[in-house]
């Protein structure tokens, strides 16, 4: 069997229990091909995995983006447990050079194969989970989250109502949208900025926010919703 030190050093969690993360590892092919000496296939793991992460992604969604819809925090979370994003990250800690695979899925490239890598990363996330803790499962996932997290909600809950806002403004012959802060409170970790968006001299929405732009996302929100349907 594959020496998994390496792996746990990367990933930064010591398993209690090694044979969880082998489980985790293992594609059904080469379950199949050592019915004797294989841990089970990491199948059952997957499910599990899955509804961990989609768990954890939502609540962080629902946490810094609290103007956004539901409809719009669905799409967000779609897109980050999707396969090419969860294979995609499975590469960046180098998951496919550990899983066990039957003979036959290793001579077609099993290693580098986005469902096989998706899978065993949802496995993976399970097999924290029951090993370690709730929390420990939780800062994996979003230390591995980090940089697609910060994308989606840069170009999810930020930019549209801008965006919509802008093109309404532009479409009636009005003025170019402004953002103002209004006001600022709080501690540096824990800020709430205030923005006021402006068309000219008219103010047409009030919104706050965790940061600038979630702020200014609000406001053009509020502005929106003044104008009919």
């Amino acid at each position: 069997m594959t020496d998994l030190a390496a792996l746990q050093e990367n990933l930064g969690v010591s398993f209690s229990d090694p044979s969880r993360l082998r489980q985790a590892l293992t594609h059904s092919s080469y379950a199949n091909e050592n019915p004797t000496s294989a841990p089970a296939c990491n199948e059952r793991l997957e499910f599990l995995g899955d509804v961990v992460l989609s768990l954890v992604i939502s609540e962080k969604l629902y946490r810094d983006l609290p103007q956004a819809t539901e409809g719009e925090m669905t799409k967000l979370r779609a897109a980050l447990v999707k396969q090419d994003t969860l294979a995609r990250l499975a590469t960046t800690i180098k998951l496919g050079d550990y899983l066990y695979l039957g003979k036959g899925e290793e001579a077609s490239g099993g290693r580098d194969k986005k469902a096989n890598l998706a899978s065993a990363l949802e496995a993976l996330i399970a097999a924290i989970f029951l090993d370690q803790s709730p929390a420990t499962t939780q800062d994996f996932i979003l230390r591995l989250f980090k940089e697609e997290l910060k994308r989606a909600v840069s170009q999810g809950g930020v930019v549209n109502y801008k965006s919509q806002l802008q093109e309404l403004l532009q479409a009636r012959g009005q003025p170019t949208p402004v953002y103002y802060v209004v006001a600022a409170s709080g501690p540096d970790h824990e800020r709430r900025f205030s923005v006021e968006v402006r068309s000219g001299n008219t103010i047409l929405g009030q919104g706050t926010g965790k940061s600038k732009k979630l702020a200014e996302a609000a406001a053009a929100r509020s502005a929106l919703e003044q104008f009919p349907t």
